[in-house]
């Protein structure tokens, strides 16, 4: 699906930030990222579906060199990959319900209406259909920029600091519909600083999880 062969990314005239990274997110897995703020998680979940592109090694994804895509290939490349951001961005005049299908809009595809109310429904936003961003709490939020990361279907769906703004409760009902994803087959990647949620998922669903130290990629121990 997603591979990456020490691959490595610094900022024009500075220090490589992250180096000699490999992974390979395969079909179906389950994985956490982990590493202390500032460690690069954000950094490398860009260069996972195109934002960044590596300044060294190489970075695959279904098959193609991210570095040779063209725009319209790097397009192609983000309809099979869901983003929910850190902090999640709506346009404030919308309903949610419109925010949600956005995608689909830029895509030039048909806004399917049975569809987008299953997905309100799975996020449990059918009454906030209609509803402003602004009026939405912090879990809603994130809810909804679940919904709109997955109403394309993706195959790869990433997560950076889903939860960093939620208190457990939100938290856990968010990780259920992220476990519940992975378990219809899609493969997700949650990046986190939160060990007690690493450990209250990882009750439910086997996931593999990977730590940022000192720039590199490490698999995490049973130390968490």
């Amino acid at each position: 699906m997603i591979e990456m062969e020490k691959a490595g990314f610094g900022y024009h005239g500075g220090a490589e930030l992250l180096s000699e990274m490999s992974l390979k997110l395969q079909s179906g897995m389950f994985h956490f990222l982990t590493g202390p703020s500032g460690s690069g998680k954000t950094t490398l979940l860009r260069l996972l579906y195109a934002d960044l592109l590596p300044t060294s090694g190489r970075v695959t994804a279904f098959g193609a060199d991210i570095s040779t895509l063209s725009r319209d290939q790097i397009a192609d490349l983000r309809r099979r990959v869901g983003v929910v951001h850190q902090d999640t961005q709506f346009l404030d005049h919308l309903p949610v319900a419109e925010n949600i299908a956005l995608p689909q809009s830029i895509a030039g595809e048909p806004v399917e209406m049975e569809g987008l109310r299953d997905l309100l429904g799975w996020v449990q936003l059918t009454h906030q259909a209609r509803a402003l961003p602004p009026s939405l709490s912090g879990g809603e939020r994130q809810r909804a920029a679940l919904a709109r990361a997955v109403i394309l279907s993706p195959d790869l769906v990433l997560a950076d600091e889903p939860t960093g703004n939620l208190d457990w409760e939100m938290s856990m009902r968010l990780m259920q519909l992220l476990i519940e994803l992975n378990k219809s087959g899609k493969t997700v990647l949650v990046a986190t600083h939160d060990l007690n949620l690493i450990r209250a998922t990882k009750a439910q669903v086997a996931a593999r999880v990977l730590r940022i130290s000192n720039g590199t990629l490490q698999l995490a121990g049973s130390d968490l």
